[in-house]
């Protein structure tokens, strides 16, 4: 059964044209620095992001990982959001990899403020770490984008105390089409900046680290440390280059499916969006039928050929990507609408 995947942007698998691309992609050992397609990749992702340098790394996590590792010294402190990915969604790897402590913030959607900020620097008290890095994100993982104002301000507070910003733009892409402004836009806000090639853009694996020549010198020593050295990988950077030329360029229409998968639903009776937080591929929602069975609301849905999560902190999230279109939302609404009645 081919199935329709609302779980996350995720799941999106290669196009034809990656596929065939990756089986010509010329390769070599990345760790010697001989693969010519990662070079390529790394070459393109630097000058899109409007960066020096660039470092393909197997994941986000390890990205961002790598990133912290690679500005902050052991028994720092770094300042996020309570709810950013590092926290969430990281396996606890700051502690265990870098070890530093997160000293987490409070604030609207998530979204990390200047305020917040200089709040959180921690004086020079022998009794208290040492703040050694500030971390953002854009698009936020509750589906709302955060403006280019407001993270020039939280830039701005970081410099001030000194400290570097880390951006975790797993989908700077989608924050980009939503502003309507380029990629290297938001980039500019980030000393580092990690971006997913795998999240909306169809490649198999990998993301992107950008920064200074000095840092991703740096950095691909811990990226060695933690096992992400990887040898003949231009079969994957083959993949990377077609999500950042071309996939990049589509994310909007997933924007413009989201909202209409959005209105469908809050067509629905006892379903209630968010639309608000409709900013890009993300739908938010509560079902408050007296009654409805939420523990097995994806069991049901699978047996129809809908592959979904479940409720988590009281809403469902289903995403669209490149391989839900309105076909296929209007197939998931009507599964729904039966399951509701």
């Amino acid at each position: 059964m081919d199935f329709i995947d609302l779980r996350s942007d995720t799941v999106t698998r290669p196009t034809e044209e990656m596929r065939t691309a990756m089986a010509a992609a010329p390769v070599g050992d990345d760790v010697y620095g001989d693969d010519p397609t990662v070079r390529q990749l790394e070459e393109l992702a630097a000058r899109t992001l409007g960066k020096e340098a660039a470092m393909f790394v197997p994941s986000g996590t390890m990205g961002n990982q790598v990133s912290i590792m690679t500005h902050t010294r052991r028994g720092d402190e770094v300042i996020c959001s309570e709810n950013a990915h590092i926290v969430v969604h990281e396996v606890g790897a700051t502690a265990v990899l870098s070890g530093v402590c997160l000293r987490t913030v409070k604030s609207d959607d998530d979204q990390l403020t200047a305020e917040a900020v200089e709040r959180a620097v921690r004086p020079d008290d022998i009794h208290m770490p040492r703040t050694g890095l500030v971390e953002m994100e854009n698009a936020l993982s509750n589906g709302r984008v955060m403006p280019l104002e407001k993270m020039k301000e939280v830039y701005e507070a970081a410099h001030r105390h000194g400290l570097p910003v880390h951006l975790d733009g797993a989908r700077i892409f989608n924050a980009a089409a939503a502003l309507g402004v380029e990629a290297r836009e938001i980039a500019q806000y980030g000393d580092s900046v990690m971006f997913c090639l795998s999240k909306g853009l169809c490649a198999p694996v990998g993301s992107v680290v950008c920064a200074t020549e000095d840092f991703i010198a740096r950095a691909r020593k811990n990226r060695k440390m933690v096992g992400g050295g990887m040898r003949q990988c231009g079969i994957l950077a083959a993949a990377g280059m077609i999500a950042i030329e071309k996939m990049s360029k589509r994310v909007g229409e997933d924007h413009e499916n989201a909202r209409y998968f959005a209105q469908k639903l809050a067509a629905l009776p006892d379903v209630t969006v968010d639309m608000d937080a409709v900013q890009i591929s993300m739908v938010f929602f509560t079902i408050d039928r007296p009654g409805f069975d939420h523990q097995n609301f994806p069991a049901a849905m699978r047996e129809k050929g809908i592959l979904i999560n479940g409720i988590e902190d009281g809403k469902y999230r289903f995403v669209t990507h490149y391989w839900v279109g309105k076909k296929e939302i209007d197939q998931v609404v009507d599964t729904l609408a039966q399951l509701l009645a």
